[in-house]
């Protein structure tokens, strides 16, 4: 995750110091529902400093005497609402010297970062901040500098930094107040947020206070503040933590920033980290909609991780010697120990000449992983570097193994590129190679490269991955590239989803960002945004479309205009605008990629245009933009210019996609015509209608059985006990089941314990594919292949001939080749009902499609027996009068009543006159209920 240095102040010569008024930071008031946690403990980072006198402070600590100039408050203010980050770092010091001082503001960034503001008063002078078109910034400046104050925004060699810095110079006994806004978008790494505040204020500080307060309307997860300062500040982080928000407060006095007890220099030296997630447990996705713009959030995590055909492609040249080999060796090592049994790999290794270790893709089994480490291990660097043969053979070697058909038809494949330079020997054009890579390569492979150090032409490797589905990353060529490969490594090791597609059908949705992916890894996050009308819609509705390692899935949102209002009202801290900040980020960064790759001159300058004016409109500073800062006058002006562009689409984002129109979703994944009707079948008519007559089991449980021939209804009651599981159907020679198990009421009624069914199991042999509904979750397993659904989604997954349908909170639709089709609904009752629990209710309409011999307290009605009833007589209540009936060679007394049918009125339900059958069905089924008994859920019925 991006790493985020707040201040470095320099402070040059020193006098006494002198209180001045500050205006203290919004407290986290309004936050009653949260609850302390321990507090965070943190590492400190030693730096040699002299020893100093000290003078009075404040509530009796004492600030040091010696400067000349006095750091009197150093505050930071985060605010994240739903990824979006605001953060204001503001500083004021004092010149207590008889003599005038320089003082540096040098505040260090996180790369992507957007700066939107930049104040500063000295000596009784405010400067206020504008953006401007990058050449009408610099004529500006030309027109009236600034004495004695330079400012600018340079690229930092740290990790992830780019530097705003200012230089003023303060007379005596005055005073300077900086205050510096940006905004920024914290992407999901290996399964959390890190938002990272890098503490430098150089010394000890009167008043220093850092605040981050987060706002998730998805609900969090956890939240934690590792270590970072080795424990000199334990207890002084205070972390509280709610359903929805959390506060993470940092403010130590002076006495707990010294070093030690009488030392001088402050202990605060280093980075503040604060990591957290939100709830996915429930959904895959969140759409937010807010002030007329949506963000989309995509994380889903349930899925089994797709096979993955890798190569390892690596710079062995001359300049790769020392550590930069020694660490790339070690990462490898760790890196081919954590494939999996089902994944291929093979590694290229180039100087002026291209070596394999294998010429063909093989799996990762112990034997072949430690014989390629073995290789690795005696890589000795020299000579220069053919990027352009590596790559094409490591494109060779994919494209023959798929025409060879030696690649699952469902596996990913990707290209990791490791390299520390510029080619220097073949091909030297870089866009004669960028274009050799793309002629060659497939649509189904992804190129990453990871560029070390700064010798790297690191455009050209952007350029190089965005335009081959991937991204490109910056490693930092010291003792930490090794973990930073690793980290590198990890992040794409574990592909999800292929063919990620995100659809907004409403004429009403526009301009929305890039809308699909090529793949989706676990840990990480897609995050899709757009503009929404609302006067043109009361809700707004999207459709995924994916591939897993299985199946096909559609995954169907329903959000309401601006549902967040009241949410965000109650938080003074909560940002309105964050989705219109998150469209902004994305739609910015995208162009900024797109126009690295534009293929002509006209096309670039459109591109430009389109930046230059969302720049503008939402006051940021882009590499086409830059701030002026200037005084009420208009005669001193500083100008902050960015740095040549170092981001690859999104800094920090895992995936750089395109757009589709709403008109290319799937024709086997088009919606629902409206959220109240049936969802489509995959390949399959829409179901508008529901079918009158049906095969019903509900509530505790009511076995309702319509026979088509007679055109009635009979019904039965099964009285068992919570725990055991009924064959419902049993096919053996179809490969078909379905059984139900009981699961019992809070307490009892009447003296009656009430069952219903809580789990339902549906085993298609043929298909080797289970379904397992609770009323929690929906488990889909085929083979060794999990995926897990969730009754808070609305999703459609296709395995071969079945076909699974979940409507959110209602219904699960399972169809086998569009001829069987079982519909369960989802019984919610209130949570703290003294008696009821929630419960499943099975309706399977009548086919034929069943062998004769099927069986189950419901498969032997899809044959049906011949009935007759007759001799109807008032029964013992007025209006429940019964009757004869001969079923089977038994000749019973029937009673006439009601059931219910829920599918239509899901609270009341429809009532259903039936035939009652008394004794749990004695007589109408073939024995005793009992002997419907099964030892698991996927077992089949074993009949006398």
């Amino acid at each position: 995750m991006k790493r985020l240095t707040c201040l470095l102040l320099v402070l040059l010569s020193g006098a006494r110091g002198l209180e001045i008024p500050t205006n203290e930071l919004p407290e986290f008031a309004e936050y009653g529902d949260l609850v302390e946690l321990a507090a965070g403990e943190f590492p400190l980072v030693p730096e040699n400093r002299r020893y100093q006198r000290s003078a009075s402070g404040e509530s009796g600590e004492t600030l040091d005497a010696v400067d000349q100039v006095t750091l009197y408050s150093y505050k930071v203010q985060s605010t994240i609402t739903s990824r979006v980050a605001n953060t204001i770092i503001q500083s004021k010091v004092v010149n207590n010297s008889p003599l005038p001082q320089s003082v540096v503001f040098d505040v260090q960034i996180p790369k992507g970062a957007f700066i939107s503001n930049f104040t500063m008063t000295v000596d009784g002078t405010t400067f206020t901040s504008s953006i401007k078109e990058k050449s009408v910034g610099r004529a500006l400046y030309s027109q009236a500098r600034a004495k004695g104050k330079t400012t600018g925004l340079v690229r930092s060699r740290a990790l992830d930094m780019e530097n705003f810095k200012t230089e003023v110079n303060i007379l005596p006994g005055s005073k300077a107040q900086f205050e510096l806004h940006y905004q920024e978008v914290k992407w999901r790494r290996l399964g959390s947020y890190e938002h990272r505040i890098h503490l430098q204020p150089g010394r000890l500080a009167k008043h220093l206070e850092v605040d981050v307060w987060i706002i998730e309307p998805q609900g969090m997860r956890f939240l934690h503040v590792p270590d970072t300062f080795e424990g000199h500040f334990e207890g002084v982080p205070v972390i509280s933590k709610g359903n929805q928000k959390a506060h993470v407060s940092f403010k130590p006095t002076v006495a707990q920033q010294r070093k030690c007890s009488n030392c001088s220099e402050t202990a605060v030296d280093g980075e503040l980290v604060v990591m957290y997630d939100v709830n996915r447990e429930q959904k895959v996705g969140e759409l937010e909609v807010f002030n007329g713009y949506f963000a989309h959030f995509f994380a889903p995590d349930n899925l089994e991780p797709i096979p993955k055909n890798i190569l390892f492609v690596i710079d062995v040249s001359g300049s790769m010697w020392g550590i930069k080999m020694r660490q790339t060796v070690e990462a490898m090592k760790t890196i081919l120990d954590d494939l999996r049994a089902e994944d291929q790999f093979s590694v290229v290794d180039f100087n002026h000449n291209v070596r394999t270790w294998r010429n063909d893709l093989v799996s990762a089994t112990k034997t072949q992983v430690a014989d390629a480490k073995k290789y690795i291990e005696k890589i000795q660097p020299n000579g220069g570097t053919n990027i352009n043969e590596a790559l094409l053979r490591a494109i060779f070697i994919l494209n023959e193994a798929s025409n060879l058909g030696l690649l699952d038809p469902n596996s990913v494949s990707l290209i990791i590129l490791v390299s520390d330079g510029d080619p220097t020997v073949g091909e030297l054009k870089l866009s004669k190679i960028q274009k050799n890579v793309k002629q060659n390569i497939r649509d189904n492979i992804s190129l990453f490269s990871l560029g070390i150090g700064f010798d790297v032409d690191y455009d050209f490797l952007k350029r190089l991955s965005i335009d081959n589905r991937g991204i490109a990353q910056r490693i930092y060529g010291n003792q930490d590239t090794s973990s930073q490969l690793k980290k590198f490594y990890n992040q794409v090791s574990t592909p999800l989803l292929r063919n990620v597609q995100f659809n907004y059908p409403h004429t009403a949705v526009t301009d929305v960002t890039q809308n699909s992916f090529h793949n989706y890894f676990g840990g990480s996050e897609i995050v899709v945004a757009g503009k929404v009308d609302p006067t043109k819609l009361e809700h707004i509705q999207s459709i995924i479309t994916a591939t897993s390692a299985s199946t096909d899935l559609v995954l169907e949102t329903l959000a309401q205009m601006d549902d967040l209002e009241d949410f965000l009202a109650k938080d003074k801290h909560a940002d309105p605008d964050f989705t219109k900040k998150l469209w902004a980020y994305l739609t910015i960064n995208q162009l900024l990629a797109e126009r690295s790759l534009a293929p002509t001159a006209a096309a670039k300058r459109k591109i430009t245009r389109t930046i230059l004016q969302m720049s503008l409109e939402h006051h940021i500073v882009t590499p086409l933009t830059a701030m002026v800062i200037e005084n009420d006058a208009g005669d001193e002006r500083m100008l902050a210019d960015s740095p040549p562009h170092d981001h690859s689409c999104c800094s920090g984002a895992l995936y750089y996609g395109t757009k589709v129109a709403p008109s290319s979703i799937p024709p086997w994944a088009n919606p629902s015509p409206t959220p109240e009707t049936s969802m489509h079948a995959i390949g399959a008519p829409v179901i508008e209608t529901t079918p009158p007559h049906v095969i019903r089991v509900e509530n505790d449980p009511h076995f309702i059985i319509y026979l088509p021939k007679s055109q009635k209804n009979i019904c039965f009651n099964v009285d068992s006990e919570p725990g055991k599981i009924l064959s419902l159907v049993s096919d053996p020679e179809s490969g078909i089941l379905v059984n139900g198990q009981l699961i019992g009421a809070k307490k009892p009624k009447n003296n009656k314990l009430s069952t219903y069914f809580g789990n339902l199991g549906f085993y298609f042999q043929n298909e080797d594919t289970k379904i397992e509904i609770s009323t929690e979750t929906i488990t889909l397993s085929r083979g060794s292949h999990v995926s897990n659904l969730s009754w808070a989604d609305t999703v459609r997954v296709t395995n071969q001939r079945v076909l699974v349908s979940v409507k959110k909170e209602k219904t699960v639709t399972i169809m086998l080749d569009k001829e069987i089709s079982f519909s369960i609904l989802l019984h919610r009752v209130w949570k703290k009902h003294p008696v009821n629990v929630d419960f499943l209710g099975i309706y399977i309409p009548p086919t034929k499609k069943f062998s004769p011999n099927t069986h189950g307290l419901i498969g032997q009605f899809m044959h049906e027996p011949e009935i007759h009833i007759f001799n109807e007589r008032p029964g013992k209540s007025p209006r429940k009068p019964e009757a004869s009936m001969e079923v089977k060679g038994q000749k019973l007394t029937v009673t006439r009543g009601l059931q219910k049918d829920y599918r239509t009125d899901p609270v009341f339900g429809t009532d259903v006159p039936c035939w009652f059958v008394h004794n749990s069905g004695k007589g109408f089924i073939d024995g005793h209920y009992k002997d419907y008994f099964v030892p698991q859920l996927y077992s089949y019925l074993k009949w006398p």
